[in-house]
């Protein structure tokens, strides 16, 4: 056997591994039931990889959140929007291992490009690199110590999930508790239609818009997190 047959078996052997794995994982997700909190009391909310704050626009104000932004002409656009959060310039994957302990609830959404679908054309364009691993590093380390509800966002990737996710729309999602389908039209990413024909002057806020959560995703996962009901299905 070759060498090249050889590494493809053994990957092909890991990824099954992984693949029968998931309902372990599941229980793993549920070793950690998150501390019973009502949404009336006031909160220290983490939301990592911040972007304009598109999750966060419609959680409720009362609660303090501390956003992480690497970069700072996206984060001085996050402070404008929401002049009552703490706003960090910082590496928001090394700020989650040293911090997690500190919230009630922590939202991530890592950088979704190396994941997404448009990686197939991109590869065609010889744009060639691998998905980042931070993605699956916060879920496992998320599942195994956080005791808050917590929430890792993504978009539906190139290739098949290696732990299982929950999925809305366009959205996988990984957490600590059950996140209801709903109905909705704007979707992530550049098909978030609303965003992405809003008038802009700021070609980086364009952009930024058009990969953030729609807001009324945000509040849906926000609410499922506490069990509030909803008043009714996201229709726009």
């Amino acid at each position: 056997m070759t060498n090249g047959i050889m590494k493809k078996v053994i990957l092909l052997a890991l990824y099954e591994g992984v693949r029968n794995e998931e309902k372990t994982f599941g229980m793993l997700f549920a070793r950690n039931v998150p501390r019973v909190l009502s949404y009336r009391d006031a909160m220290k909310i983490l939301n990592l990889y911040a972007g304009i704050g598109g999750n966060r626009k419609l959680w409720p104000s009362e609660h303090d959140v501390t956003a992480v932004e690497i970069n700072p002409k996206i984060a001085e656009i996050y402070r404008q929007r929401f002049p009552n959060d703490i706003v960090l310039i910082e590496d928001a994957h090394e700020y989650l291992l040293n911090h997690f302990k500190e919230f009630d609830f922590i939202w991530s959404s890592p950088p979704c490009q190396s994941h997404s679908v448009c990686n197939w054309f991109l590869h065609s364009q010889e744009v060639i690199r691998y998905p980042d691993m931070k993605l699956y590093e916060e879920i496992i380390f998320l599942s195994a110590f956080a005791k808050c509800p917590w929430i890792v966002e993504n978009v539906k990737g190139y290739y098949p999930p290696l732990i299982k996710p929950m999925q809305v729309g366009r959205h996988y999602f990984w957490a600590n508790f059950i996140i209801n389908q709903v109905k909705y039209n704007s979707f992530v990413g550049t098909f978030n239609r609303n965003s992405a024909l809003m008038k802009q002057n700021n070609t980086l806020k364009r952009q930024t818009e058009r990969n953030e959560v729609n807001p009324k995703i945000g509040l849906h996962v926000f609410n499922c997190a506490f069990k509030i009901k909803q008043k009714s299905l996201i229709t726009s």
